[in-house]
């Protein structure tokens, strides 16, 4: 095996080429881009994206990002595109086509046949000169000055610049929607990135025990319903029903050890809770109690609703629905 020197010197040559022409395109946004974004606002329909080679695979990530920020997409490869593919294109899209070159042989084939379906098209190109950007209505200017290979054949930098374009592209039109988090988990429910976006505290705590004493419950019924519920807890209400307070395992501990066993048979519930407790609405999303329990470095916490307590959520739930 050939012994490769300054390998650590290549990669990082590599990354600060890539580096240097998206600083290059941050000065290319300006009135053209802006043009774009509001083209596929006002078309009501979908981008069609297209492209051959690395072009091609860019565009399918673009349009995986279009279509989870709220932007219909979808990809139709250049070379099927002649061969039944311009089916899928509606009266209102904007076709977007992407080549760093602009005068491809597959590209001058398809620019004619999407001029002619009246469709407005976005060229993503680096040569402003090509075939492909005088031929279409707007011009996303992916200027890639070098690649990143030795040879500057290997689409590298330029196809960096394009995804960046295109994640650019999708922001703006996720802004200019209006699109929330609410939208954005219902594009994502699967898996944990899902479950953060949608699970909320109302549908973990119903499955858990409700341990509840009154203020004056004694120090065995305290003991008996954090023992029997099994959350090393119990909410404390006053005579209204209303949660004023918590007494936890910890607070047990802290007590045995200030009255070193004395008179502790006569001491009461409030007595012993800690007053104005942590809590989270039922109505809150279950990351949010997460985030509560490491901020306080506790493994419970109590479920409120219009000041009642309803329940308890547990860290050891949220390992359960992976989102520790």
């Amino acid at each position: 095996m050939k012994l490769i020197k300054n390998i650590q010197s290549i990669a990082k040559e590599v990354i600060r080429q890539e580096a240097e022409a998206l600083h290059k395109i941050v000065e290319l946004i300006d009135d053209e881009f802006e043009n774009c974004v509001y083209a596929i606002l006002n078309s009501g329909g979908r981008v069609v994206i297209s492209g051959v080679g690395k072009s091609a695979i860019v565009g399918q990530k673009i349009v995986a990002t279009l279509n989870s920020t709220g932007t219909p997409a979808l990809f139709m490869h250049a070379a099927d595109a002649i061969h039944g593919d311009l089916g899928m294109i509606q009266d209102n899209d904007v076709v977007l086509v992407i080549s760093k070159s602009g005068d491809t042989a597959e590209i001058k084939v398809l620019v004619p046949l999407l001029k002619r379906t009246g469709v407005t098209m976005i060229a993503m190109v680096s040569n402003r000169e090509s075939y492909l950007a005088k031929n279409s209505n707007f011009i996303l200017h992916a200027f890639t000055p070098k690649e990143a290979d030795p040879l500057n054949l290997a689409p590298t930098t330029s196809t960096s610049v394009a995804m960046a374009l295109g994640d650019a592209l999708a922001i703006c039109l996720l802004e200019a929607r209006g699109f929330t988090h609410d939208d954005f988990a219902r594009y994502h429910p699967g898996g944990s990135l899902g479950k953060r976006l949608y699970l909320k505290v109302c549908d973990i705590y119903p499955h858990n025990a409700l341990p509840v004493v009154s203020a004056y419950a004694t120090l065995q019924e305290v003991i008996l319903e954090m023992t029997s519920k099994r959350l090393g807890a119990t909410a404390v209400n006053d005579a209204a029903g209303q949660m004023i307070g918590i007494i936890t395992d910890g607070d047990l501990r802290r007590m045995l050890k200030e009255h070193d066993g004395n008179g502790i048979l006569q001491l009461r519930a409030s007595d012993i809770m800690t007053k104005s407790p942590i809590s989270v609405e039922a109505d809150e999303y279950a990351v949010k109690a997460l985030e509560v329990m490491q901020s306080r470095s506790i493994t419970q916490v109590v479920v409120v609703e219009e000041g009642c307590a309803v329940g308890f959520v547990h860290l050891h739930d949220l390992l359960r629905e992976g989102l520790v």
